[in-house]
């Protein structure tokens, strides 16, 4: 029986389009090299182990619901994540610097997002998709160096798209719960977002002030952002 989740279609007629217009675009211009600071150095490092993910899990989940539109649009979801991590390699590659084979935060995360649902765990995707609108935001609009600047800008626009993305099989998720679970789940959300951007504000502090953006602007503007997020997914409560 095939389960209820929505149409799926127009989203992946979305990845299609886009995956098209990078076709068309090409790879930026890598010949011209990328200057960075240390701090930023250290930072795409562990950005770039973070979208460098299979998505094996996640895909496996999605083919469970029961939706074939729904599995599909993960699989080009996963696709555009391995695109990023490409392209962050490769951002690193210009400016002379290796990638890193993990990081502790990013470790943790996937372990986490693993053991769980896959309701639980896109509530935990979100968590990433947030941090990375503001930090690619800011990668984007404040990095001098107009290679770095691309790149950023070229992730932010996939990201802008991937967080309606995953609200809407969320908002689907919890369409049928009752309002005392879906406030105890916006509570507990609330929390994860609470240590993971505590987490990143101290491990990507240095690199946020060299682009321009306090630790305090930073959490400011990822709060706001969620804000919207949870009042989409979860509606009322």
């Amino acid at each position: 029986m095939r389960t209820d989740t929505g149409e799926f279609t127009r989203w992946i007629r979305d990845f299609q389009a886009a995956s098209l217009l990078r076709e068309m675009w090409g790879d930026p211009d890598w010949s011209e090299g990328a200057r960075l600071a240390p701090e930023l150095v250290r930072s795409l490092q562990r950005f770039q182990t973070g979208e460098n993910g299979d998505g094996r899990a996640l895909i496996g989940k999605a083919d469970r619901a029961g939706d074939p539109d729904y599995a599909e649009a993960i699989r080009l979801f996963v696709a555009e994540e391995r695109n990023h991590a490409r392209l962050l390699a490769r951002l690193l590659e210009a400016a002379g610097a290796p990638t890193i084979p993990g990081h502790w935060t990013d470790a943790v995360f996937v372990r986490v997002r693993r053991s769980l649902g896959l309701r639980t765990e896109l509530m935990v995707l979100m968590l990433a998709e947030v941090v990375a609108l503001r930090y690619y935001r800011a990668l984007s609009e404040g990095c001098a160096d107009l290679l770095t600047a691309e790149v950023g800008g070229r992730i932010l626009a996939d990201e802008l798209r991937h967080v309606p993305f995953h609200c809407e099989r969320l908002r689907r998720g919890f369409r049928a719960s009752p309002s005392p679970v879906r406030m105890l789940a916006a509570a507990g959300w609330w929390a994860l977002l609470a240590g993971a951007v505590t987490v990143v504000v101290l491990d990507h502090g240095q690199a946020l002030r060299h682009l321009g953006v306090s630790r305090a602007a930073f959490v400011r503007d990822v709060l706001t952002g969620f804000r919207g997020i949870v009042a989409d997914v979860m509606g009322a409560a």
